[in-house]
């Protein structure tokens, strides 16, 4: 390519003066209009960190008034239900200072701080930070408070377990919920060490309770040696589609039968961070070889658009088992594209 004076004087001509934070392009310059301030935009490094930068709204956590908003993202900082390492009750936190994520989505098309009523409000209050079935009645009991204010709860884990009763909140309101979940096992095990409440078996406790459509179930990534424990998942008439079928299907291939399994109906999506290849992301409790990339787990929640998304969840981040901070900041990015995802879903709410 040679050099064209022409072409450089016009690019001068139109860039070489433009005022701070000036876009040209209509698209863009939308999406500029909602995220720049006075020529600025907020620097991602400074002020209070909250989940993907979204505003932090202080609620009376006995009655959280929220009708206001789409979307609350809640911190669910618990792990008493894990089977083998601790720590995602520090999740919440290590994704509230992940500092860069956000706020455009170029795939989705949206910056869903901007296009959503949304807040950061704080964590689930918990009575004991002993007692896993208590705490199981706290998430459930704060979860319904949202939903029956018609917002979206959008929650940060805390070990697997959470999703039992964050399902069984939503479908006081929704009824059976039908579920995308994205993981490395399928979290559908019996009980063992004298319970069955633990974090490998939130979505079998969630069918036998009448909250979770087992029909309307597409499991995603599942593998590891635990396939002797998920039994359930195949007589219930979950979907199942473990990772070592995912390069010969396809991730669209993937997308459209997740599609026809869900329906039109209310879903709910669970992404674990297992399902993640540990070379991606280490810092979690039960890390499986063989997992997704970050790409193809994007690839695969953006081709979510349009289902009609009741809630999701960001769970089994353990922090300190990855010095880099690479899990967290996978997982507030997976947290933001869920968030993107709520934009175009049919529950929200016209204002």
């Amino acid at each position: 390519m040679t050099f064209d004076e022409k072409r450089l004087a016009a690019l001068r001509e139109k860039y070489g003066n433009d005022k701070a934070g000036e876009i040209f392009d209509p698209k863009f310059a939308k999406v500029g209009e909602k995220i720049f301030s006075n020529g600025t935009r907020a620097a991602p490094y400074a002020g209070v960190p909250t989940f993907v930068s979204a505003p932090y709204r202080q609620v009376d956590q006995r009655n959280p008034e929220v009708s206001d908003l789409d979307v609350a993202i809640v911190g669910v900082p618990m792990d008493l239900g894990v089977t083998n390492r601790p720590g995602s009750r520090f999740g919440p936190r290590a994704l509230r200072a992940i500092d860069r994520i956000g706020p455009y989505n170029h795939v989705l098309e949206c910056a869903p701080v901007f296009d959503l009523k949304v807040a950061d409000i704080g964590d689930v209050p918990f009575s004991s930070r002993y007692r896993l079935e208590m705490s199981h009645d706290d998430i459930e009991a704060y979860h319904s408070k949202l939903v029956a204010q018609g917002v979206l709860p959008l929650s940060v884990g805390g070990d697997h377990s959470i999703t039992h009763p964050i399902i069984k909140a939503i479908a006081k309101k929704h009824g059976p919920v039908g579920m995308i979940h994205i993981d490395a096992h399928c979290d559908t095990g019996g009980a063992f060490d004298q319970t069955k409440f633990h974090h490998g078996g939130p979505f079998r406790n969630a069918v036998l309770d009448g909250v979770l459509d087992p029909v309307r179930t597409i499991q995603i990534g599942i593998r590891g040696p635990a396939e002797y424990l998920w039994e359930f998942s195949y007589e219930s008439g979950m979907t199942v589609i473990h990772a070592e079928e995912i390069n010969g299907l396809g991730i669209a291939a993937i997308i459209e039968k997740a599609k026809a399994v869900i329906g039109d109906g209310p879903t709910y999506l669970s992404f674990d961070i297992d399902s993640l290849d540990p070379s991606v992301a280490p810092g979690t409790g039960t890390p499986e070889v063989g997992g997704l990339t970050s790409r193809e787990a994007l690839e695969l929640i953006r081709g979510f658009k349009g289902i009609n998304l009741i809630g999701g969840d960001v769970v089994e981040v353990a922090p300190q088992y990855d010095a880099n901070h690479n899990t967290a900041h996978v997982g507030a990015q997976i947290l933001f594209e869920i968030l993107s995802l709520m934009v175009y879903s049919p529950a929200i709410k016209p204002r």
